[in-house]
């Protein structure tokens, strides 16, 4: 199934994608599970059979066309949303330059560069490594495909961040690796939008980035959920990021350090994950434009893709 949320005159609606048309659940049959996509996640495995099975009629009078609706985030605000370290390969390059660009203000910036990197100070700490490392994002401060998203008037560095992620599907609590991926309900797109400028100094602190990436719409998600039985092998998804029509990026699910069963068995130590929950990956590797050596411009549209899932398109711009 490729599951969102939608909005039309009714408000917001649950629905599923069905070729080039989108079918109203509830409309198709009016069930309590039906009423949004977290009570249908909260509703369990019962209830998802039942979508699945609307689906496969799929009730013509329910049926909308794409251009009749708005596609919201697939979860419009998740109960938690937690950005993971999974991909490595990313944060090492991020390092490097980080390294590079303190280094353009000394005198002789390549013996500063090689000095800064002798230091040990730019290399990636083990303990990426050794545990699945995240941090607590805004999951108020969520946008979905198709919106424009308002950079921050105090930001001059406006630049993405190529992810995916799980979404919880059944409470998770002293789960092992093996028996993790029982409770993802899906997986969706995750665009981790980055107000460099504003990030970097405050990464220093060891605080976080702070306001770099809490703004209104930062977090980016959809365009569906798709569940497992959309793709054979969910470690073997092409993800690529286009600006302007231009591939920027292209990358691989099965380039993660970490897998999310991995993460999952972590974080359900003596504490439970509730259905809802978001697991971001991490950034892919080449999947921002701090790592490629560029940055984005107001009015920029930013298309990520992951095969079996979709394109999570939205467009930057300035307040006027």
């Amino acid at each position: 199934m490729k599951l969102v949320t939608f909005a039309n005159q009714d408000g917001q609606r649950l629905g599923a994608l069905v070729e080039d048309q989108l079918l109203d659940l509830a409309a198709a049959n009016p069930v309590p599970a039906f009423a949004s996509m977290q009570i249908l996640i909260d509703a369990g495995p019962q209830a998802w059979d039942a979508a699945r099975a609307t689906i496969g009629k799929a009730d013509a009078s329910a049926l909308r066309a794409l251009a009749d609706v708005s596609i919201l985030a697939p979860l419009p605000q998740p109960v938690r949303l937690r950005d993971c370290s999974l991909m490595l390969e990313h944060m090492e390059i991020v390092l490097e330059q980080m390294a590079r660009r303190a280094a353009a203000e000394e005198g002789d910036p390549e013996a500063a560069y090689d000095r800064l990197i002798a230091s040990g100070k730019y290399h990636l700490n083990p303990t990426f490594k050794k545990q699945c490392v995240y941090y607590n994002a805004d999951h108020t401060s969520v946008s979905g495909t198709g919106v424009d998203i308002l950079w921050p008037s105090y930001s001059d560095y406006i630049d993405f961040e190529l992810e995916w992620a799980c979404v919880i599907g059944r409470p998770a609590r002293d789960v092992s690796r093996e028996r993790a991926r029982e409770h993802i309900f899906g997986y969706t797109i995750l665009n981790d939008w980055s107000a460099r400028d504003v990030q970097m100094p405050l990464m220093y602190t060891m605080n976080g980035p702070g306001e770099g990436k809490d703004f209104p719409g930062s977090w980016g998600l959809g365009p569906c959920i798709a569940t497992p039985d959309e793709m054979e092998d969910p470690y073997d998804l092409v993800m690529t990021a286009t600006i302007n029509g231009e591939q920027w990026t292209r990358g691989n699910t099965g380039s993660m350090y970490h897998k999310f069963e991995d993460a999952i068995a972590q974080f359900s130590r003596e504490k439970t994950i509730l259905p809802g929950e978001v697991l971001g990956s991490g950034t892919v590797l080449g999947g921002c434009g701090f790592e490629l050596g560029r940055s984005l411009s107001a009015g920029d549209t930013v298309e990520l893709e992951v095969e079996k899932i979709g394109i999570l398109r939205n467009r930057v711009v300035r307040a006027h």
